[in-house]
């Protein structure tokens, strides 16, 4: 009898575990063969290939498909090989995939991931209206003397470096973006440039450290998403530490605009304009028309937006403007170039680097999106479907909450889409059109597109633009040509070990 029991469990187990696993083979999706409970997620949950590495891996997997299945636990996922269909998902037909999809439980959200980021729905539509307003091109050049004085202390953090024979270059950029993000961000001097060990820098690099305890929680999460629906992605001690630095800032305010113009002070400032009101993307009315929606931008709200415009701000601006550095260390030809660029343009601006002299610098942007078209920071995009939908070049149709991913990193390096792709080669881009279309999309598409895509670009230039005005950058003893990507990324992708380079002083620097 006993033996009856423990058998009868363990087929319940096997059948709750796996009882999904026909969907794509019912639609004649390919796909590879799932495991109970993991799905074909093994490598993420075990944290040896990232979200992306693992789309990545299907993307090339099937190289004739235009979809491939996919499990993400017991949760059946499509992965989009085909860039006429994302745009499809992100642009054509977006109010059927307005979710990213990060959230398993729309109600129950922890406070952090209440942002414009992973936000969905409603409140992501009101957010993005009223966020967008922060970073129109007038708020960037009010801000930018921010970036200008971080890339001149910049400029003297890496005349210490040129002393070693080899330092990372993504720590050296992390430094200042982080830098960038406490003076924009909180109008706070943490000087991360010249203190390695800042407790600034430190909660930047938890934000994206996973530790074995957050990924066994995203795992659980992932795979019994009703049994752990309590459980937070994010550890304890980084809303604790939001929730300190925010809130400490606003009081030395005393809750008011203090004229800094820094971020805080921007939200500030769209909280004195009162409730956030808007048309619903989820909810009619009896004659078919959007609902009207009203939210309050709370204090909570804000917080988790900082959290966002820390976290992002500083890890994808760091990766991105490291690689190119990167690259650049190993084609000193393009290199040459891009110094000569930059040296043209300083010089009309006494050597300061300003907004109008780095949006001057046309050959260092068409490099900088080279390198990211090699290694995006934000390797794939997500969407969830907000209803049944049916994808007509193909005759498929998912159901509602199915998640969608678009592998943008092996699109970016497939032959099909960009000549030779394992070269370095900015002057691919010959135009503003060849940078900005449905294939290259760095900083997504559509209304969820990046909203701060242009202060990331600017800043990222800026620290680029400052080393090299100074400095070579050169390979070390310790670089590796072609850096492999850290497994345990969750939403953005980094480089295992860092990119060491040696910097050396320019005989010719100004």
């Amino acid at each position: 009898m006993f033996f009856v029991i423990i058998l009868c469990i363990l087929v319940f187990i096997y059948v709750y575990s796996s009882w999904t696993f026909d969907y794509w083979k019912k639609k004649g999706i390919k796909h590879d063969p799932p495991a109970p409970f993991l799905g074909t997620n093994s490598k993420q949950f075990l944290q040896k290939a990232s979200m992306s590495m693992m789309a990545e891996e299907m993307y090339y997997k099937y190289p004739k498909e235009r979809v491939v299945g996919f499990f993400r636990g017991r949760k059946p996922e499509l992965v989009i090989r085909d860039p006429e269909i994302a745009k499809r998902i992100l642009v054509t037909d977006f109010n059927n995939f307005y979710s990213r999809g990060f959230v398993p439980h729309k109600t129950n959200i922890e406070p952090l991931l209440k942002n414009i980021f992973f936000a969905d729905g409603d409140l992501w539509k009101l957010l993005r209206h009223r966020f967008s307003l922060v970073f129109s091109t007038g708020k960037i050049k009010a801000m930018f003397s921010i970036i200008t004085e971080r890339a001149e202390k910049l400029q003297t953090l890496a005349e210490k470096v040129s002393e070693y024979d080899s330092y990372d270059a993504r720590e050296l950029m992390a430094r200042y973006t982080t830098d960038f993000i406490g003076a924009c961000g909180f109008g706070l001097n943490i000087d991360t440039l010249n203190d390695e060990t800042s407790e600034f820098r430190k909660l930047g690099k938890r934000i994206f450290v996973r530790t074995p305890a957050d990924a066994t929680r995203g795992a659980l999460k992932l795979i019994f998403p009703e049994l752990c629906k309590n459980l937070h992605f994010l550890s304890s001690e980084l809303e604790k530490s939001m929730n300190y630095l925010v809130h400490t800032v606003l009081k030395q305010r005393n809750y008011e605009t203090s004229g800094k113009n820094d971020f805080i002070d921007l939200m500030l400032e769209l909280k004195q304009k009162g409730n956030m009101v808007g048309e619903s993307i989820e909810e009619k009315n009896p004659d078919g028309s959007p609902k009207t929606i009203e939210l309050e931008l709370s204090f909570d709200l804000m917080i988790a937006q900082v959290f966002v415009f820390f976290g992002a701000g500083f890890e994808t601006s760091s990766t991105s403007s490291s690689h190119t550095l990167h690259q650049l260390a190993y084609h000193p030809e393009i290199q040459r170039k891009v110094q000569e660029e930059i040296d043209r343009v300083l010089i009309k601006y006494d050597n300061k680097i300003t907004y109008d002299a780095v949006n001057e610098m046309n050959y260092l942007e068409k490099t900088f999106y080279e390198s990211l078209r090699m290694y995006p920071p934000v390797a794939f995009l997500m969407r969830e479907s907000a209803k049944k939908y049916t994808f007509p070049e193909l005759d498929l149709s998912i159901d509602e909450n199915m998640k969608v991913i678009i592998p943008i990193k092996a699109i970016f390096n497939d032959e099909t889409y960009f000549e030779e792709p394992n070269r370095f080669n900015p002057d691919r881009f010959q135009s503003l059109k060849d940078m900005k279309n449905h294939i290259f999309i760095p900083f997504g598409d559509g209304p969820r597109a990046c909203v701060g895509a242009r202060l990331g670009l600017m800043q990222s230039m800026a620290g680029i633009a400052a080393i090299l005005h100074r400095f070579d950058v050169e390979p070390s003893s310790e670089s590796i040509r072609n850096p492999k990507t850290d497994p345990t990324g969750i939403v953005s992708e980094n480089f295992a070990g860092g990119l060491p380079l040696k910097l050396r002083k320019r005989k010719c620097a100004m």
